[in-house]
């Protein structure tokens, strides 16, 4: 019946288990990051959308597509050659004309400008004759009936009827020429997307003349995203309410014999799907925003014609005929170079060259409309996954879990990246997954570390030697009850012990105590202590117990130099082994406190347990006083009382403070040197120049405070007290704005422990 009633509480029993882990290791506060996570992802905010982008960028260069062997686009470059041969930019109009009838002539398909001309040519005869004074009559008379070279430009223009101008959206309302000016016809489908285009208030436009003769009229912008790089152009942007096509994808529609275009929108109104070359059956798709994502080659130097070599004559006729012609420059002084994810420097004009390649051979770069669904989807899934069996299976094999669904995350997007030239964002993902196995292995580290304090303070509590000897000498004072005596009290804490104890195991971490615990307890025992008990890294000792001890300061004074010395050689032993076992070593660092005063000392606890121990105020003196260390930056702080009772120890007083837990305030102080330091000359010029600082300190003195803290600071850099007078800095600017009151007693109020 027995062993039948264990059999039915077994299961019970695993299923309390099951339920306690499902709850714990960390797995709510993981799972509500996860979906916060998740929600900024959908979100999109600046950080994650710079991941993604630079990831891209990583993919693009990483693998750029390749230039085409076929050349459909040529450049006719304004380049620095072109420039020292004709003269600076803008050319004469007459020049420009030259050019583009040159350029159809050698069998161009259409022209392309990636400039605009918005103001009539200065060079104009009649501008000439208008600017030169004393020109002669007839001179005069004959260059103001020529015609102008902006007609000439403009007959040339309208001759070849292959020209697309450029124009380019600006932040301001532009006033053009008054008259009426074809636009291209941008059909709509699926509903209004100019709310989700591009919007600029106004255009600067070409010369009216111009624009009425134009084979077509494009948009060239291109911007540059927060980091400063070229990824996206606009296909169509929204300019005071027209719907203006992007230079590449006008070029092209003209190229092709399509008398408009079509921007279909999504239909569930979310944004821009593609825009549409009906004839050629040819969808290019864009970002929500109406942007196209360009696919980007390796700058090709074969696609640039220099202009000098068009207008001489002596370009190679292969090298534009046939080919759409875009007219741009590579001058750096002209400013029209930008960043890619391939190309630190890239002429602007081969931005859009690029972009008529990828229409062309129809080698589109997208993000398809659901990739931000899936990516969320298959983190959610992942995530969840891990959640629920780090804390069963460990942090090891989930690390193996993790890095098997990293690189099946980032696979995937490569894959559809150099197949179909799809992105997808594999960065943001791993990184939401490493957030939440970070968080998890966290959790289960503070758990464990919990475990082990618990165990550790369960064996931490040890009776002296010499209680032990008294004890069995007298067996019957195994009693409770206490006594009142003057007594010296000490804590020792290492300081970040829970960032030293992340490098080891379990085993680890235990030898690691034990050589800091085992020499700061001889330092202590060998000067008379008693150690009251070990509180995982943290020491608690008192003197004039149980064996009387009339120099009992003096005692703990020397103890917690010796400490300090002796911690020295510690942490070269810790650091020498760390180079041999390949770990990073962290010094041990520690704060001391030491109090004096009458306190109760005796056996305290039960009939069934009791330690010999001290209680009383002094005791929890001791205590804030050594976490006082670290707020003033020294290794030991001691209280008035102790100061009193070990004179000829070296010490500067630290402050006059109100510990937690104090309603009176204290004098403390460092303890920095043995009494050889108080006759040391220059102890004794520091310890004048320090009282004189706190004199003027508390006297609200402040100009003369920061003279005395300027002296102590060169004063006092053998001794490190520079994080001390950092402190005594920061106050004094303070309080030099916000004064304390006439009132102010110069206490200071400590905000911690």
């Amino acid at each position: 019946m027995a062993g039948d009633e264990k059999e039915k509480a077994a299961p019970k029993k695993a299923r309390k288990w099951s339920f306690k882990a499902l709850a714990g290791g960390g797995r709510p506060v993981a799972t509500v990051l996860l979906f916060a996570l998740l929600f900024a992802m959908l979100n999109d905010p600046a950080p994650l959308e710079f991941i993604r982008l630079k990831t891209f960028d990583y993919f693009q260069a990483t693998k750029p597509r390749e230039v085409p062997q076929q050349k459909v686009v040529a450049i006719v470059d304004l380049d620095d050659e072109s420039l020292a041969a004709i003269g600076q930019w803008p050319w004469p109009r007459t020049t420009v004309a030259n050019l583009v009838e040159r350029i159809i002539g050698y069998g161009g398909v259409v022209v392309g400008f990636d400039i605009v001309f918005a103001e009539p040519d200065r060079m104009s005869p009649s501008k000439v004759a208008q600017s030169m004074a004393g020109l002669d009559p007839a001179i005069k008379s004959r260059l103001l009936s020529m015609k102008s070279n902006d007609q000439v430009l403009a007959e040339a223009i309208a001759r070849t009827g292959r020209v697309i101008l450029g124009q380019s959206a600006v932040d301001t309302q532009e006033y053009s020429e008054p008259g009426e000016r074809p636009q291209t016809s941008v059909a709509e489908l699926f509903g209004d997307p100019r709310i989700h285009l591009q919007t600029y208030p106004g255009m600067v436009r070409n010369l009216l003349m111009f624009d009425q003769v134009a084979a077509g009229r494009g948009v060239f912008n291109v911007l540059s995203e927060m980091d400063g790089i070229t990824r996206r152009v606009p296909a169509v942007e929204n300019i005071g309410g027209e719907l203006v096509p992007a230079l590449a994808i006008e070029m092209i529609r003209v190229a092709t014999g399509e008398v408009s275009l079509i921007l279909r929108s999504k239909k569930d109104g979310t944004g821009v799907q593609d825009i549409v070359l009906q004839k050629q059956k040819v969808a290019i798709p864009t970002d929500g925003e109406g942007r196209i994502w360009v696919n980007f080659s390796k700058m090709d130097k074969d696609k640039y014609v220099p202009a000098k070599q068009v207008l001489e004559g002596t370009v190679d006729p292969s090298r534009l005929a046939g080919k759409l012609v875009l007219i741009g420059t590579s001058a750096v002084g002209l400013l029209d170079i930008k960043t890619t994810p391939i190309e630190a420097r890239l002429p602007g004009v081969e931005v859009h060259a690029n972009i008529i390649e990828n229409i062309l051979f129809t080698q589109f770069l997208s993000r398809p409309a659901n990739a931000l669904g899936q990516e969320i989807l298959y983190t959610l899934g992942m995530g969840l996954l891990l959640i629920f069996f780090l804390p069963i299976i460990g942090a090891r094999w989930t690390m193996g879990f993790f890095l098997l669904a990293a690189g099946v995350i980032a696979g995937f997007s490569w894959y559809r990246f150099v197949t179909i030239n799809e992105l997808y964002d594999p960065a943001n993902p791993i990184l939401i997954l490493l957030v939440i196995y970070i968080e998890l292995t966290y959790a289960n580290f503070a758990s464990e570390e919990k475990k082990r304090r618990q165990v550790r303070d369960a064996f931490s509590r040890y009776l002296s030697p010499a209680q032990v000897e008294r004890l069995a000498a007298d067996p019957g004072k195994l009693t409770l009850g206490g006594e009142m005596k003057d007594m010296t009290l000490l804590f020792c804490d290492v300081r970040g012990f829970t960032t030293i104890s992340e490098q080891f195991d379990a085993q680890g971490l235990t030898r690691l105590i034990n050589r800091f615990l085992t020499p700061m307890t001889d330092v202590i025992l060998a000067r008379q202590g008693t150690i009251d008990k070990y509180m995982g890294d943290c020491i608690m000792a008192f003197w004039n117990a149980p064996e009387d001890d009339p120099q009992h300061a003096a005692h703990a004074c020397e103890s917690a130099l010796v400490m300090k010395e002796r911690l020295v050689t510690v942490n070269q032993e810790l650091e020498a082994e760390s180079v041999v076992e390949k770990r990073k070593h962290i010094p041990i660092n520690v704060g001391i406190g030491l109090n004096s005063g009458p306190v109760c000392v005796g056996n305290m606890g039960s009939d069934q347990r009791f330690d010999y121990s001290v209680l009383g105020d002094n005791v929890n003196l001791a205590s804030r006083l050594e976490g006082q260390s670290k707020t003033y930056g020294v290794t030991c702080v001691i209280g008035e009382n102790t100061r009193t009772e070990a004179p000829d120890y070296a010490c500067l007083e630290l402050d006059l403070i109100k510990v937690k837990g104090k309603y009176e305030a204290v004098r403390i102080f460092t303890l920095v040197g043995r009494p050889d330091m108080r006759k040391d000359p220059r102890f004794t010029a520091l310890e004048t120049e320090h009282k004189a600082l706190l004199a003027a300190y508390r006297a609200q003195n402040w100009d003369e405070a920061r003279t005395h803290l300027a002296k102590c600071r060169e004063l006092g850099e053998w001794l490190n007290l520079g994080h001390l007078y950092d402190l005594y800095e920061e106050r004094i600017a303070d309080y030099s704005e916000h004064s304390p009151g006439a009132d102010w007693d110069g206490v200071y109020v400590a905000k911690s422990k």
